[in-house]
């Protein structure tokens, strides 16, 4: 197969997110108003120059217990401290069992995304997203790729802002409870987790939490929609990328497959065990470190036969925090190993920096010779 226009290290080296808010027609009506055959052009990344989304399946993933991290037993404890810092620091990737999330609430969840997701299109329209801050967006993404083609993504998606503001589309009206209960709940598990971390860096916690403003941390809910595609090696759900903020946390409805995250410059499957969770590291949380923990690279790929529904939390800091390596990290390492910027605009410049070949989290990191 040709050199993928979208490849291994798209984020960084060969793909943007291109005027990224559009809402023509969703996937999901695309697929049902026809007997689609092929893939329609506008989602054809191998017009670009190929696609492969070739991978190797994985069975050594950490799985991290989070009843252990919540645990009065010390030896208990301190053994899921020292568990998690080794995922986030050698696969920025992990599976977080006994959660404690209710299955129900899960299901409800889920129920009620699928619901919005199939709604007339003239009802979606409407939180069709103008920027980066809007509070509800709805749509698809578009991408660019090195030879200047813009493409869209087989995916539908739901964003949400919901702390420290919470918002939530009208319909269908049981998802605002749930997806406030939902999103508290996790809020309460990404700061244990965020503490633990600290206690293996050894920081104070409450040092940690002030220095990024846990308490007003910056939170959404995406949902993301991916119907069966006719053509599944001709594109993408989402290229490769890196998810802002802390920990990013992922519910996949019958632990449908297609995330993939690249490790060492090979993708493998991330095929999540009943009941879990899959946690991504943010690109904040390796700079707050100073490096100590790495945010993984990570895909999505479509497939024929099945539809997969996920719902992911983005867990950051305070809007306003101006976010770098930790000072007193910096004092222990002798030199600060990334720049320092504000999140928000952060959040903003992924989709409205002019493209130069470069991740935003490669711009940031300091080249010490």
């Amino acid at each position: 197969m040709a050199a993928a226009a979208v490849s291994k290290t798209s984020s960084a080296d060969d793909t943007c997110f291109d005027h990224p808010f559009e809402f023509k027609k969703s996937v999901q009506s695309i697929v049902d108003s026809s007997d689609l055959k092929h893939l329609p052009s506008k989602y054809n990344l191998e017009l670009g120059g190929g696609n492969d989304t070739s991978a190797t399946s994985c069975e050594s993933l950490p799985v991290i217990d989070y009843s252990a991290l919540t645990s009065t037993d010390p030896q208990r404890r301190s053994k899921a401290v020292a568990e998690l810092a080794r995922a986030c620091a050698d696969w920025g990737v992990f599976f977080l069992v006994n959660h404690g999330l209710p299955d129900e609430l899960i299901a409800s969840l889920f129920a009620m995304v699928r619901e919005f997701f199939s709604l007339p299109d003239d009802e979606k329209k409407q939180y069709e997203g103008k920027s980066t801050s809007s509070p509800i967006v709805c749509g698809n993404f578009n991408v660019k790729t090195t030879s200047n083609q813009t493409f869209t993504l087989w995916r539908d998606f739901l964003k949400i802002h919901v702390h420290p503001e919470f918002h939530c589309p009208s319909k269908p009206q049981p998802l605002r409870e749930i997806v406030e209960d939902y999103t508290e709940r996790v809020r309460k598990m990404v700061r244990e987790m965020v503490g633990a971390i600290a206690e293996s860096m050894e920081l104070d916690r409450d040092y940690v939490e002030e220095a990024l403003e846990l308490k007003s941390s910056h939170q959404k809910l995406g949902a993301s929609f991916y119907p069966p595609c006719p053509q599944p090696d001709k594109t993408l759900g989402l290229p490769p990328h890196n998810d802002t903020g802390l920990f990013t946390i992922l519910a996949v409805r019958d632990g449908e497959p297609g995330l993939q995250t690249d490790r060492q410059g090979q993708w493998f499957e991330v095929n999540p065990p009943p009941e879990c969770m899959i946690v991504n590291v943010g690109e904040h949380l390796e700079i707050f470190s100073n490096g100590r923990c790495k945010s993984d690279l990570h895909r999505v790929v479509v497939n024929k036969e099945r539809e997969r529904l996920t719902v992911t939390v983005g867990n950051g800091p305070g809007s306003d925090v101006v976010v770098g390596p930790a000072s007193r990290l910096v004092e222990r390492d002798g030199r600060a190993n990334y720049r320092s910027m504000n999140y928000q605009e952060y959040m903003e410049s992924q989709y409205i920096r002019p493209y130069n070949g470069m991740s935003m989290l490669d711009e940031q990191k300091i080249v010490h010779y």
